[in-house]
């Protein structure tokens, strides 16, 4: 945490400090947010949701996409970034198939059934197979494109699908984008909890609020008798949530529609009902 050089009347916390006048803040402020970058000037984004998790495969871009259709139904305007730029995955789960198009100047994202913009990297190959074999720099670069050189139009919420860990691109993501607020992603195993740690840890030292914890495939539930099943044994995202004294948002269940809709592209039809309460903090912003 920044420490301010003016210690008249100063509690030393620049970080908590709403002065503009006191020279120590003004300058640590600066510094902070030297990295930060602007989208394009014709496009406007009120908020920007980040989703992130320690490591891959807890269903963070599963989490995205229902946030973001969840707030679409509600009548918000909704876009999607994909971040995860090795991974990308929400275009197959929202159903496009068309490449990105522009005017020479800024990319347009595509636009799904409900109005929700999408830009994700797939969207730029010649052929959705194709693998992304880039260095980082190269990934981290696609990442500040994304939100400096794509027309967002009158954005309310912005989901960022975040590249999972806590390396340089998710650093880049951290470092350069405005986020608002974190809903970091885990699932119920051991292993999982100590690496989603190192999530919340990494967003409190960039100084980006962490909204709550959503943990996924928490049970397998039965189509027909609801009994549930846990699969991965017993969950320790609350123990986690007190240590940081965060908020648990949503348990959602493993159920065999969620794979069905997102496989076939039509993840805003799914109605997941455990997600509302986050939506619900999400609009408080």
């Amino acid at each position: 945490m920044s420490e301010c050089s003016n210690k008249s009347g100063c509690s030393s916390s620049c970080n908590s400090c709403s002065s503009n006048s006191c020279e120590g803040c003004s300058s640590a402020k600066k510094k902070e947010n030297e990295f930060l970058i602007e989208p394009a000037p014709q496009s406007n984004i009120k908020k920007i949701i980040g989703v992130v998790s320690g490591k891959g495969g807890v269903g963070k871009s599963f989490v995205t996409s229902i946030l973001a259709s969840e707030m679409s139904r509600r009548g918000h305007r909704t876009a999607v970034l994909d971040g995860d730029i090795t991974g990308p995955s929400m275009g197959k789960v929202f159903g496009i198939s068309e490449k990105a198009t522009g005017n020479g100047n800024l990319i347009y994202p595509a636009v799904t059934k409900s109005g929700i913009q999408v830009i994700s990297a797939n969207m730029l190959l010649d052929n959705d197979e194709q693998p992304i074999i880039w260095r980082g720099p190269m990934v981290a670069g696609i990442l500040k494109q994304f939100y400096q050189e794509v027309y967002w139009e009158d954005v309310d919420f912005m989901f960022m699908d975040m590249p999972p860990g806590t390396s340089d691109v998710p650093l880049t993501a951290f470092q350069s984008i405005p986020l608002d607020g974190i809903v970091v992603v885990t699932s119920p195993q051991d292993l999982v909890s100590m690496v989603v740690e190192k999530a919340i840890i990494m967003a409190e030292m960039m100084n980006v609020k962490v909204l709550g914890l959503v943990e996924n495939m928490s049970y397998v539930e039965c189509d027909c008798c609801k009994e549930r099943n846990y699969v991965f044994g017993e969950s320790h995202i609350q123990e986690v949530a007190d240590k940081y004294n965060l908020p648990v948002l949503a348990r959602i269940p493993l159920r065999s529609n969620q794979a069905k809709c997102s496989d076939a592209g039509n993840v805003e039809d799914l109605i997941v009902e455990e997600i509302k309460d986050t939506c619900d903090i999400i609009e408080k912003l």
